[in-house]
């Protein structure tokens, strides 16, 4: 198995049983952080272990950082061998939400060097409509040995970004609902509007009416329309914690536009200390 981006549901439980595959299961709710580990509990893909987005995919919140802060490299990799992940291991994540919690894990492992990772197209509604099997027993779970290398150039910290946009070097791309970005509604932060100079594509564009990623072909078509001439390695993705900003990045890696970075501390870092626009 050698997957980077997406994998369908019926590659995946053709080889579920390979030894070098690891999968991960991302539900998640932001109203209700609880939601996603009661409902693997209650019935998952098996041999999936869970990824919780709170406790396993982000540090802990501090007044200086945004929502969903990026754990230390090495906190992440152990947790990596907690889940019986190696350098070999062949990863796949899906969750309940068109891939918007589970690109968050994507990203992170390609940050620490690891590229066979891949988000299950169509998530867990696919694999339920299609009657694949699920189970409610934990997986056991042999603890591996990963050895990372943190590519930290991957993403920009809050003043890297306002020295950017300052100097014109980059297009900062925020994934929030376009009401979000406008300001005119905000469910979660207790600020509304967007970063001055950002642009706004919703990630919910990359995906088709059944809740998959738009073919290779159409994403391509997608961003280099809305992107025009840009150099791509001068794209940043941002949105309200860092998580949903992946999906527009992994998006653009399947239409083989390579080169995006990511702002990890995205909107609900800037308001602690910057101006909105909005």
């Amino acid at each position: 198995m050698q997957y980077t981006t997406l994998i369908d549901t019926s590659s995946l439980h053709e080889n579920l049983e390979a030894d070098d595959l690891v999968v991960l299961d991302c539900r998640f709710d932001l109203m209700q952080p609880d939601a996603g580990k009661r409902e693997w509990q209650d019935s998952h893909i098996p041999g999936s272990r869970y990824a919780d987005l709170d406790h396993d995919l982000s540090a802990k919140v501090t007044s200086t950082v945004g929502r969903h802060p990026l754990p230390k490299p090495g906190t992440f990799a152990k947790t990596l061998e907690s889940w019986g992940i190696g350098n070999e291991s062949q990863v796949v994540a899906y969750d309940a939400s068109g891939g918007a919690y589970a690109v968050r894990l994507w990203w992170m492992m390609r940050w620490l060097g690891h590229h066979r990772v891949a988000i299950l197209d169509g998530g867990w509604q696919k694999g339920i409509a299609e009657n694949r099997p699920v189970t409610d027993a934990e997986p056991v779970v042999k603890a591996e040995h990963f050895e990372y290398h943190a590519d930290n150039k991957q993403w920009f910290s809050t003043p890297e970004i306002k020295s950017e946009l300052a100097s014109g070097y980059i297009i900062l791309v925020d994934a929030r609902t376009s009401e979000r970005f406008k300001g005119e509604s905000e469910p979660i932060d207790p600020v509304a509007g967007h970063v001055p100079g950002a642009v706004n594509f919703p990630y919910e564009k990359n995906l088709d009416d059944d809740g998959c990623f738009l073919p290779a072909a159409a994403l391509q078509k997608l961003y280099t329309g809305f992107l025009g001439e840009i150099d791509f390695r001068n794209v940043v993705h941002m949105c309200g914690s860092g998580v949903t900003a992946c999906h527009n990045l992994l998006a653009m890696e399947h239409a083989g536009l390579s080169g995006s970075r990511l702002y990890p501390g995205s909107w609900s870092e800037w308001i602690r200390t910057e101006k909105p626009a909005g």
